[in-house]
């Protein structure tokens, strides 16, 4: 399927005023602050809350406003527009609306935290809008046409274990940290409140950190399946990751933690590698996604086996591969039946079946 004319542009066009509102709060967090130094500080950190005020934008804001631009020129470019619209839109809904709930008793001034509420809901309904757009847009595409393509088949398994591994790093950091933390922290850690204070239009940690790990897996899934939208939701989540361990290797490289690595605890020691990881692949995951697969159609090139579909499997009304006692057949005609089955060759005992025996 690929996508109107109509469709692209407003794709497009909503995804610039997604950008730009991350533009704008960004923009504010600026003016608020000491500079960027101030903001990278509290998004890796690594900043004294007592005395450094806090921005209404995180890292989550950033990585956002790349898949944005990036989400804006695919819409009126790329064969894989509609994927990329209805993927960014629903990243964008999971990850903004714990906002609608949270605003309201944020520790902020009024007149901000009705500023955050309006950008919010706006959000949201651009994010929807989105999701109609790549959805009801779509038409088929014109003979000739470039078709939206997955992964390709080694990319494909390469992404889906680079991100399946990730995922269960996060998880498993999910499912240890109630061990660790004050039981006061939840549920807060993950649909907000008292005692955590969140960025303004940020969601809570454990809610961002939740749809990282879905985006992971689903993602995960549909590139080794060959899928047309594991592409833009693997880059997103390769974005993300990147981000963790960009801003985990800040903290230990501003704490010193790297000189005490071998004094540390077991856990602690997990805790840093997990943040290399991330840094590690991430990059592999964003390469090997950005390069755009062949479709996985019939006709294409044999699988590893022996089918052109996913997994080598023939798609139906495809003609077997010639082999070892199976003449080639030619296209559009229907394959010999095999010895020992259906109606006698050249006449038989009795008259000939009315209708063709049942397939097993």
């Amino acid at each position: 399927m690929t996508l109107t004319r109509g469709a692209r542009i407003t794709g497009a066009v909503l995804c610039a005023v997604l950008a730009l509102l991350i533009i704008a709060w960004m923009v504010r967090d600026l003016r608020a602050g000491d500079g960027p130094g101030s903001i990278w500080s509290y998004w890796a950190g690594t900043a004294d809350l007592r005395d450094a005020p806090r921005p209404t934008t995180s890292a989550t804001s950033l990585v956002l406003l790349v898949a944005y631009v990036a989400a804006a020129v695919a819409a009126l470019r790329s064969a894989s527009a509609a994927s990329v619209l209805v993927v960014t839109g629903v990243v964008t809904f999971a990850l903004r609306l714990p906002s609608t709930w949270i605003i309201a008793d944020a520790p902020a001034p009024e007149e901000l935290r009705d500023r955050a509420l309006l950008t919010t809901y706006a959000v949201l309904a651009a994010s929807v809008a989105l999701i109609v757009a790549g959805v009801a847009g779509r038409r088929p595409v014109p003979e000739g046409g470039e078709r939206p393509a997955g992964p390709g088949r080694g990319a494909g398994v390469a992404a889906f274990l680079l991100l399946g591994f990730q995922a269960v790093v996060f998880a498993g950091w999910e499912i240890r940290q109630p061990f660790i933390y004050p039981s006061e922290l939840y549920p807060a850690w993950f649909i907000g409140g008292k005692p955590l204070t969140i960025s303004l239009t940020e969601g809570p940690p454990g809610w961002v950190s939740g749809v990282h790990i879905l985006i992971f897996l689903v993602a995960a899934v549909g590139a080794v399946a060959g899928a047309a939208y594991a592409r833009p939701l693997g880059l997103i989540g390769g974005g993300f990751m990147l981000a963790s361990g960009v801003l985990g290797m800040a903290r230990i490289i501003h704490f010193e933690m790297y000189e005490q690595f071998f004094d540390m605890e077991f856990e602690a020691q997990l805790n840093m590698l997990s943040f290399v990881s991330s840094l590690l692949v991430a990059p592999i995951v964003l390469i090997v996604l950005a390069l755009k697969g062949s479709p996985r159609t019939p006709g294409g090139s044999p699988g590893p086996w022996g089918g052109s579909g996913p997994w080598g499997v023939q798609p139906p009304g495809h003609p077997p591969a010639a082999g070892p006692g199976v003449p080639p057949q030619a296209p559009g005609h229907p394959p010999a039946p095999a010895p020992g089955f259906g109606p006698p060759q050249g006449g038989g005992f009795g008259p000939p079946p009315s209708s063709p025996p049942p397939r097993w």
